[in-house]
């Protein structure tokens, strides 16, 4: 069995789209996965499962949320090793590493997109685009950032999600 880490973007955000962490690990038990751990109230869930494609893996777990909560959420699966390779590439400068974020790409940034915002600049905000995440690091905090997450999903036209580096740090210690 492979271990995998699900991201799921937008649930528990300010009232919206609601799932308990417990019912959210009775759900992927249900599905067949096993030693499922959940992390924080926003969407982390560790489990390990078969030899099957990620995009199978997705699919039925976009599905199961859809059908049991009525509403759909955009759903990140990754394996412990693409998880640690997007950890070890942070091309941020070393200062800035643990206040960064990443902001993960559901599917690869074309090449063209990625020259294009790599090129944009913010007063206050480092970030590097990459093919599969944007390394980001706001001065004043996220919460006053241009740079969130819709702006870059509507400047290379893709589905992203953003978790803190402490986040990324101990979605890795738990799958280890």
């Amino acid at each position: 069995m492979k271990t995998h880490i699900c991201l799921l973007r937008g649930i528990n955000v300010g009232g919206h789209k609601k799932i308990k962490m417990v019912d959210l690990k009775s759900l992927f038990t249900s599905l067949g996965y096993a030693e499922v751990v959940t992390y924080i109230q926003s969407g982390n869930i560790i489990f390990k499962y078969h030899e099957i494609g990620i995009d199978e893996i997705t699919a039925v777990i976009k599905k199961a949320i859809a059908d049991t909560y009525g509403f759909e959420v955009p759903v990140f699966v990754l394996t412990r090793t693409m998880l640690t390779q997007v950890y070890e590439s942070n091309a941020l400068s070393p200062a800035y590493i643990e206040s960064s974020y990443f902001t993960l790409l559901h599917t690869p940034a074309q090449a063209e997109d990625i020259a294009a915002v790599n090129t944009i600049e913010i007063p206050f905000e480092h970030f590097v685009v990459t093919e599969n995440c944007i390394y980001f690091y706001p001065e004043k905090g996220y919460g006053r950032a241009k740079g969130t997450n819709s702006f870059f999903e509507k400047k290379l036209g893709v589905t992203a999600t953003t978790r803190n580096y402490k986040t990324i740090k101990k979605l890795l210690e738990l799958s280890s």
